[in-house]
Order: C-alpha cells, then sequence, then structure tokens
C-alpha cells in the first residue's frame, strides 16, 4: 500500500521513538488515518504509537479532540490556527509524548482561491513547543498522492522536530 520512502521513514520514527521512549498520537483529518497506518505497518509499533484522531468533520475536530467550533468558524477548518488546536488536542486526550496534526485540501473538488486543492496544514507538538508547516502541493496531482505526499512529509516533519 505504502511506497519503500514511506515505509522507511515509518521505520525510522518508530526507532526513533523506541530509543527515546517516547509515544505518539495523530490528528488526522484529510488523510484519515494513512500516517496511523503506515506507522502501524511496521512490526513493534504499537510500543510507541497510541492511535490516531480521524476528525475529517468540524464536529469530530471539537467533540474528539476539543477544537473550538469558534476557532474552525473563524479561520476555516484549513488553516494554521486549527492544525495547531488539533496537535494540542491530540496530545491533551491521549497523554501521548508527541503529536501531529494534518488538514488540507486534497481534491479534486474542495478548493476556493484562497484554499487551493493541495494546501495542508501540518502540526506537531510536544507539551512544551508546537511547530507548524502549510505546505501547497500540486493541485493537479490525484486525491491519493496529495494524501501521500501528505503522510511523507507529516512523519519527516515528526522525525525533524
Amino acid at each position: 500500500m505504502f511506497d519503500k520512502n514511506i515505509l522507511n521513514l515509518a521505520q525510522e520514527l518508530i526507532s526513533t521513538l523506541k530509543k527515546q521512549g517516547k509515544t505518539l498520537v495523530s490528528a488526522e483529518s484529510c488523510t484519515g488515518g494513512l500516517v496511523v497506518s503506515a506507522l502501524t505497518s511496521i512490526s513493534g509499533s504499537s510500543s510507541v504509537v497510541y492511535g490516531g484522531y480521524i476528525t475529517y468533520a468540524n464536529e469530530a475536530k471539537n467533540q474528539m479532540i476539543d477544537v473550538p467550533m469558534a476557532l474552525i468558524e473563524e479561520y476555516g477548518a484549513v488553516s494554521e490556527q486549527v492544525a495547531r488546536a488539533m496537535a494540542k488536542g491530540a496530545l491533551s486526550k491521549s497523554g501521548a509524548d508527541i503529536s501531529i496534526a494534518i488538514t488540507g485540501i486534497a481534491g479534486p473538488t474542495g478548493g476556493t482561491k484562497e484554499k487551493p486543492v493541495g494546501l495542508v496544514h501540518f502540526a506537531c507538538a510536544t507539551s512544551g513547543e508546537i511547530y507548524h508547516q502549510k505546505k501547497l502541493f500540486d493541485k493537479d496531482k490525484s486525491r491519493d498522492f496529495i494524501r501521500l505526499i501528505s503522510v511523507n512529509t507529516a512523519l519527516e516533519m515528526v522525525l525533524s522536530f
């Protein structure tokens, strides 16, 4: 299912987390659980992967990981503010050491001039800090491509955090 690069990144992240004695949780919207799926493709991942919150709907973001609806209404689900709130909420709810959050527009529909298809926001958090990254992937690529490149980006982001 996943290409060699994603599986190598997943293996590296699992090994790194084991060495550090840390656990990871995800909060995923446009990737629909693919980050955790990639990680759990690796044997032994259960010792470091807490799990993930698939918060595709705005209500799920609010109810599952406490993203304020006012934040979603003001900035939109695909925004830096919501990505950061997703990362903080997943961390708080799970008790994991590190969280990764992803919210974006994988297409082929759903984009606007302000927020085009291919726009994805990532946030990685620990109890002491949070890091955000915004990417604009090629809107002419497929939905699956945007989702998988987002998984790749998320794994790289956690590794460099």
